[in-house]
């Protein structure tokens, strides 16, 4: 995380004053305040008719090898609806559309501190399924033990969608 000396509105020296009980880097020129603030992702539950789930077999750490969602990281300018589809077919090559909000998960990252993931349930429109972006493998399947899913933000999706 990029530690800030100076204001990247005015170019002042920052100083540090304790906002809310949280110290925090404070431009004393125009007021920035340097926020941390939790890194916004987005997962999605894609059911076929059989009740299988779709997952992603993930190309890149963290957790490199092991079956997740189809997840991702929300670009600026974006929706989360936006972001999860696009992320949906980046990673399978499979078009959706959004059916309901699953829920907001809070979990510790090691590389961002915090990720809260906004989980969808998502209905597969059309398109075959292709591993791309992030990923090496991807497939239908029955999910039987979710304890085996490395991410808790995506275990907890699993069972707000009933799986």
């Amino acid at each position: 995380m990029k530690n800030f000396i100076y204001c990247p509105i005015c170019r002042k020296r920052l100083g540090t004053r304790k906002l809310a009980g949280v110290r925090r880097a404070v431009c004393p020129g125009c007021g920035w305040i340097r926020y941390l603030n939790p890194v916004p992702a987005v997962a999605c539950v894609v059911k076929n008719s059989g009740g299988e789930v779709l997952l992603v077999r993930r190309g890149i750490e963290p957790h490199k090898g092991r079956w997740t969602l189809p997840s991702g990281f929300m670009e600026l300018y974006e929706t989360p609806e936006q972001a999860v589809l696009r992320e949906l077919e980046e990673e399978t090559g499979i078009r959706g559309a959004v059916t309901r909000l699953l829920g907001v998960y809070s979990q510790p990252s090691r590389n961002y501190g915090t990720v809260l993931s906004v989980g969808f349930l998502v209905r597969r429109k059309s398109g075959p399924i292709r591993p791309g972006d992030d990923v090496d493998a991807a497939k239908f399947e029955k999910v039987g033990d979710i304890s085996k899913i490395p991410f808790e933000s995506h275990r907890k999706m699993l069972e707000d969608a009933g799986i």
